[in-house]
């Protein structure tokens, strides 16, 4: 598209007041004369240091659920009376009972010694020195109980 051409009136009007009447050209002259003035921003390449490639860290949203995941609060399955499953009743077992003030149990294999200490605590009220455990070759676990 050409550019428009002024119409006589508005060229009289322009040389009446002083001004130099602009061609089309000398717009696109000052705007480049413009840009060669200011700074010419150029984009710098990342100079990598670093033989890994780490992925960028991304916004990570907290979880907002609308319903809750389970509809009922789980209970507890390792109960003091599942912990100690029956007293050992052998004569060495009796023994460890008279001479040195200790209890022997068949105990969970997932019963911890702390679990075992409370679970003889709350059943037969008696205060636990320290529990030895250990895993019999047929695969029970028995838990030794010393008494204060």
């Amino acid at each position: 598209m050409a550019p428009k051409k002024k119409t006589p009136a508005a060229a009289a009007a322009a040389t009446e007041e002083g001004e130099k009447p602009q061609k089309a050209g000398g717009k696109k002259a000052s705007k480049a004369a413009k840009a060669v003035k200011q700074s010419v921003v150029r984009k710098v390449k990342k100079v990598r240091k670093n033989v890994h490639f780490f992925r960028p860290k991304t916004k990570i949203t907290p979880r907002n659920p609308k319903y809750p995941m389970k509809s009922t609060v789980g209970r507890v399955r390792m109960d003091k009376y599942r912990i100690i499953q029956c007293p050992v009743t052998t004569e060495s077992a009796m023994k460890k009972i008279e001479e040195i003030n200790t209890l022997v149990f068949l105990v969970d294999l997932q019963a911890t010694k702390l679990n075992i200490k409370e679970a003889v605590k709350e059943l037969y009220d008696v205060k636990c020195a320290k529990v030895n455990t250990l895993i019999r070759p047929d695969g029970r676990k028995k838990a030794y109980v010393h008494l204060t």
